[in-house]
């Protein structure tokens, strides 16, 4: 099995670490990068393969070096260097003294672990994106993270978005290489920013786990509200820890409550379309050789937070008003299907806990 090979400090708690930065099935992959939780710190590992002559290794050397924090947003800074690293251990096994000064040279002093990693508090992105948008958002993933996800899920970023602001607990399976689902995983949870203050303190907050494996099946069983990757096809069957499964593009849930989130509705592709004809806009207005990948993140990571914080900014209101009677126009005005976002919004008052009367036509009236 794996095993941790060298460590700085000495006497930190890794236990379980060294199957948290090695995927599952790793071993069929030359190269890959990984995203983790380890208690109240989030880590990035980079892994490498290489070929040996050696029957004791079995024809094959496989190592990953990795680092923790107690925030993700600063990791991406260090992928090129441990990406140089695990070469460098594969090729000289044994030679800590760059990992050395590394740590001498990067160690802060972590702050004391009060309570679990849920008491931290959610983070609201600020409306202002572009270029006051918080530092560490632009150094958390590489340009056009983003626009990959949503390539890659077209009109089903919409349900995705519809369980993400629901805090659901999101797995998704992809077999290695694993770093590109990791992104996933962040931007799943990008999907639910909301920069109202005061909204509901008592909200689960939106947490990414990003990589977890059989390991982590205990931890996983307490938690209300995560989005995680996996690599292991065994958690499929294990349903008592999750409430929606995502199988490369296709998304699934096994409680029949959530079931009618899963159809895309008119609302949602007027969404989309939206969303597309704002990327077409920026392409067309960007000078030609100008980068604008920043740009288009920026356009996305905007474009959910506008419209989560115009469906909160309704439904406080509403909530405020004399009557509490949210109608079908109301849920026109926030960009929703009145009839096929229905148990949606119904679900979203229910976690939110948003004190409104939900009237919303009968259908064969409309």
């Amino acid at each position: 099995g794996n095993m941790v090979e060298w460590c700085l400090p000495q006497d930190i708690d890794l236990e379980g670490v060294e199957f948290k930065s090695m995927a599952s099935g790793s071993h069929k992959i030359q190269s890959d990068f990984i995203y983790f939780r380890k208690g109240l710190c989030f880590g990035l590992a980079c892994f490498a393969n290489m070929p040996v002559e050696s029957e004791l290794e079995r024809g094959a050397r496989m190592k990953s070096v990795g680092i923790l924090s107690p925030s993700y947003t600063l990791l991406y800074r260090y992928m090129h260097f441990l990406e140089n690293q695990v070469r460098h251990q594969l090729e000289m096994p044994g030679h800590y003294s760059h990992l050395e000064a590394f740590y001498d040279d990067k160690k802060g002093v972590l702050p004391e672990s009060k309570g679990t990693p849920s008491s931290q508090q959610p983070v609201h992105w600020l409306p202002s994106i572009h270029r006051y948008m918080y530092p560490e958002m632009k150094i958390t993933h590489p340009a056009g993270c983003m626009s990959q996800f949503i390539k890659f899920f077209g009109e089903q970023i919409l349900v995705l978005w519809k369980f993400a602001l629901l805090r659901k607990r999101i797995l998704i399976f992809s077999p290695p290489p694993v770093g590109v689902v990791c992104y996933r995983v962040y931007c799943c949870c990008c999907l639910a920013n909301v920069s109202l203050p005061g909204l509901g303190g008592t909200v689960p907050e939106s947490k990414p786990f990003f990589y977890v494996n059989v390991a982590d099946i205990e931890m996983l069983e307490t938690e209300v509200s995560y989005v995680a990757c996996t690599t292991e096809k065994i958690f499929e069957q294990k349903r008592d820890l999750y409430d929606v499964y995502v199988d490369n593009q296709n998304v699934k849930t096994h409680h029949e409550h959530l079931q009618p989130l899963l159809k895309i509705n008119n609302a949602d592709k007027e969404k989309y379309r939206r969303l597309n004809d704002q990327r077409q806009m920026l392409m067309y207005s960007q000078e030609v050789g100008e980068d604008c990948s920043s740009c288009e993140e920026d356009l996305f990571i905007l474009f959910f937070m506008e419209q989560n914080n115009r469906i909160f900014q309704t439904l406080m209101e509403v909530s405020a008003s004399q009557d509490k009677t949210l109608t079908a126009d109301h849920a026109r005005g926030m960009g929703l299907d009145p009839q096929g976002d229905r148990s949606f919004l119904m679900d979203l008052l229910e976690v939110y806990g948003i004190d409104v009367m939900l009237v919303i036509d009968n259908p064969c009236c409309t």
